[in-house]
């Protein structure tokens, strides 16, 4: 082999790491963004849920020490902060179905004039947090995993971004959601 062979070869070889690098890197950007946007749609979800049971607490379609309940758990839910969040909004979800889950609930509230639309709506935000929940977190393992490979973590392709954490909350749904299906 001559020196130019040589030279040749090594450079090939070169562009041929730098592009892999740069895909890598690319691919580890794409999946932070994904994360942000999953992680936009849940805050956008559970906002949304709390909106909901905020609105049936007020709808006085409930007796006052169950409204006085919701209201109080969807209060902490939307003003937690960071740190106790997951906490709150499984709090949330805990009196959701303490309150949808009595007998004849959904009997009672179809007979106001607004309780068939707002356990509509509720069901609702109630899916989509369940769902974006998922999306996220799914999301976070594939990143995790992304960031965890050696040339990631050899090269820094993640710069200086916190290893994400997932978004662990009690979001089942109320019985009485489920038996509706």
């Amino acid at each position: 082999m001559t020196a130019t062979t040589v030279i040749l070869v090594v450079g090939v070889l070169v562009v041929l790491a730098a592009v892999y690098i740069s895909w890598r890197a690319g691919r580890l950007d794409r999946l932070h963004i994904r994360l942000e946007t999953a992680r936009a749609a849940l805050d956008a979800a559970l906002v949304r849920r709390a909106a909901v049971c905020m609105e049936l607490a007020a709808s006085r379609a409930l007796d006052p020490a169950t409204s006085l309940l919701l209201a109080a758990a969807t209060h902490e839910a939307r003003t937690a902060g960071p740190e106790e969040r997951e906490h709150a909004e499984s709090d949330l979800s805990r009196a959701l179905r303490a309150v949808m889950d009595q007998e004849r609930f959904r009997e009672r509230l179809a007979e106001t004039p607004a309780g068939p639309d707002l356990v509509a709506e509720l069901d609702t935000a109630v899916t989509k947090v369940i769902y974006s929940r998922r999306f996220y977190n799914n999301a976070v393992g594939v990143t995790r995993q992304a960031q965890r490979r050696w040339l990631a973590r050899t090269l820094r392709l993640a710069g200086h971004t916190e290893v994400p954490s997932y978004f662990e909350i009690d979001d089942d749904e109320p019985a009485s959601f489920a038996q509706q299906s």
